[in-house]
């Protein structure tokens, strides 16, 4: 019953900081967007697209038709939109997933549990992680294709990390409530597993409310994903050997 109730809780943070990357697409490149130029690095060379669709691979300028031309500047629209709207719904969600934690853990345990602080810290260290791979700039937005692993393993690593110390606490603070109320109950104990009961019913309930969205805006992210990679594609064989 405990473990069941402190991975629910974690998990219903956790695995949203995953749903845009469980994809079976596998980016082989880097792109850096600035307000110049839309720069993709790694499998194909290096390739500098301004928005006016001019294109220079390996440092030297091609000479495109009208339909590259016109390739190049789709694609780089398409990496400025798609991109910040996946790091967008990343972050949106994470903060969803916390505020509607923080109402479970506030009618449960109280407004002063130490739970909130750790849904807290948890949402900052999975924002950090995401950023390895969606990196803010101030000119722009960095993608880093080879971070995509490591943060994966590092999101369950902060999960595994926290669990321990939000399952201590719902133990001890609950604890608490059932020893000022040890007059009304002969069985505190009994008390205590049954409040984490229904703590882990109420998430489990959130959950299923939001799940479907979550489900929903990996497989968007995916496709988006899908798309770019496959226009990248298609530039290539279009531009000039």
């Amino acid at each position: 019953m405990l473990k069941k109730t402190s991975i629910a809780l974690l998990l219903f943070i956790g695995c949203q900081a995953q749903a845009a990357y469980q994809c079976n697409v596998k980016p082989q490149d880097d792109i850096f967007i600035t307000p110049q130029t839309v720069k993709v690095a790694g499998a194909s060379g290096e390739l500098l697209i301004a928005p006016n669709g001019d294109v220079t691979r390996n440092g030297k300028a091609l000479t495109l038709s009208g339909a590259a031309r016109q390739q190049a500047v789709v694609y780089q629209q398409n990496i400025r939109g798609d991109l910040p709207y996946i790091d967008n719904g990343v972050r949106s969600r994470l903060k969803t997933a916390q505020g509607a934690l923080d109402g479970i853990i506030v009618k449960q345990l109280g407004a002063e549990s130490h739970v909130r602080q750790r849904l807290v810290t948890l949402t900052t260290e999975l924002t950090k992680e995401m950023e390895k791979v969606l990196e803010p700039r101030p000119e722009g937005l960095a993608f880093h294709h080879q971070a995509i692993n490591q943060v994966e393993t590092n999101g369950r690593t902060v999960l595994q990390n926290t669990m321990g110390g939000v399952l201590q606490d719902s133990i001890n603070e609950l604890g608490v409530q059932q020893v000022a109320k040890a007059g009304k109950s002969s069985n505190p104990l009994q008390a205590v597993l049954g409040s984490l009961g229904g703590l882990q019913q109420q998430i489990q309930d959130e959950w299923k409310k939001q799940e479907k969205d979550f489900e929903l805006f990996g497989k968007e992210a995916c496709d988006r994903v899908a798309k770019l990679e496959q226009e990248r594609s298609n530039l290539l064989k279009a531009l000039p050997q």
